[in-house]
């Protein structure tokens, strides 16, 4: 049986743990279709406090191809805001967390990937679909990625700070 690094095995649990937390969200009712609460985000914030850069942006690309598979939009305009919204949020947290370590904690570093990943849907949206409509979503919608990202980077803060798995070097993840 091949023998995987711990590197390799922690990417795999985090990204299972993303999916997992994708799918759960895939069944929560939205109240608009393209609103989503960004529960897989949870293992992404995880990570930028515990895993190099490389693991983190390995993670946020596992998250957005299973999420397409998951959710049936690999091949859709919806795959592409994921993607660019993701990207767009995966990045800035990492960032933030590069330039400020713990100075910032997940809270706003949840937060700003929040705002982040709807702005950058939202000038899709102007692009791709709405036209000049696309701005009447946008306060509703970034107000919705403010409380999120303020709940989901609670929630990974008080994880961090608590959990002794994650902290584990030899236990999994």
């Amino acid at each position: 049986m091949p023998r995987f690094s711990d590197a390799s095995r922690r990417l795999a649990f985090f990204g299972a743990f993303c999916l997992f937390l994708s799918t759960i969200e895939f069944i929560i009712p939205k109240p608009l279709p393209f609103m989503r609460i960004g529960l897989a985000n949870l293992p992404i914030l995880l990570a930028i406090r515990l895993h190099p850069p490389r693991f983190v942006l390995s993670l946020v690309a596992l998250k957005i191809f299973g999420q397409g598979l998951i959710n049936g939009t690999f091949f859709s305009y919806i795959f592409l805001f994921s993607a660019a919204g993701s990207f767009a949020s995966g990045i800035l947290m990492l960032i933030l967390h590069l330039l400020l370590g713990f100075r910032m904690s997940l809270v706003g570093i949840g937060t700003l990937g929040a705002l982040a990943s709807n702005l950058v849907q939202i000038v899709l949206a102007r692009y791709f679909l709405l036209g000049d409509g696309a701005w009447l979503i946008g306060p509703p919608f970034l107000i919705l990625g403010t409380v999120t990202g303020i709940l989901l980077g609670g929630f990974a803060q008080k994880m961090y700070e608590t959990s002794g798995w994650l902290k584990s070097p030899g236990g999994l993840p």
